[in-house]
């Protein structure tokens, strides 16, 4: 992710846009902003962003329309949308018209911070799993919490990747011991129960949004708010 990467962000509300510009200008980002779905069709084509923060609720234009747009001309920068949290259906139809991924307001800015610098190596050619501010990197091997720097083992690294690769879903006992351990060795799901406590002291530290969740009697399941 390199320095000086423009970052265009189209949402109406002042206060929102006020705060997240200079948190992005801070960590080198070249940020500019537009205010209603015209403003920002116009700057996506002035300032060639490699990056798009694109509210739903625009005025003039709603930010769907503005991506519909987008895609028409053949413009596939990637596209976070910023939505309502009752917004499924708007979700739903921004990923059908070519939305990369979606961030829900009001949003925690470490979240919003992983899914920009997820998608920004997506585009450089890194797979990088986010879940909440959680971005666990497959290329190499790098898993951070927002500014967080997160050291694992080789086996830890393979567990919470399988879970990371699965986010919401509960991921049961013996289907983890099948997917990341080798069963010729007699290992049994005491393992997986022994792994998932190592790591929730390294990726749920105090004060940190809680990802790894015990479902009783059912497994476990790696996910956000």
């Amino acid at each position: 992710m390199r320095s000086g990467t423009r970052i265009l962000l189209v949402e109406d509300d002042r206060s929102i846009a006020d705060f997240v510009e200079p948190e992005l200008g801070r960590l080198g980002f070249r940020v500019r902003c537009a205010y209603d779905g015209p403003s920002g069709l116009e700057e996506a084509r002035r300032f060639r962003p490699e990056l798009v923060l694109l509210d739903i609720m625009l005025p003039k234009l709603d930010g769907v329309g503005v991506l519909k747009e987008l895609r028409h001309e053949g413009n596939r920068v990637p596209v976070i949308m910023l939505t309502a949290r009752d917004a499924t259906l708007d979700k739903v139809h921004s990923l059908d018209l070519g939305a990369d991924d979606y961030v829900t307001k009001p949003f925690d800015m470490d979240e919003l911070l992983a899914r920009i610098r997820a998608l920004l190596r997506r585009a450089e050619g890194e797979e990088v799993l986010v879940v909440a501010d959680l971005e666990v990197n497959t290329a190499t091997r790098e898993v951070r919490r927002g500014e967080r720097e997160i050291e694992l083992t080789a086996r830890e690294y393979d567990l919470l990747q399988f879970m990371a690769r699965n986010p919401r879903r509960v991921l049961s006992r013996e289907l983890l011991l099948s997917q990341v351990w080798d069963q010729n060795f007699g290992v049994t799901t005491n393992a997986v129960e022994v792994y998932v406590a190592y790591l929730r002291k390294k990726v749920d530290v105090a004060g940190e949004q809680k990802l790894i969740h015990t479902v009783r009697g059912a497994g476990y399941a790696l996910k956000g708010a």
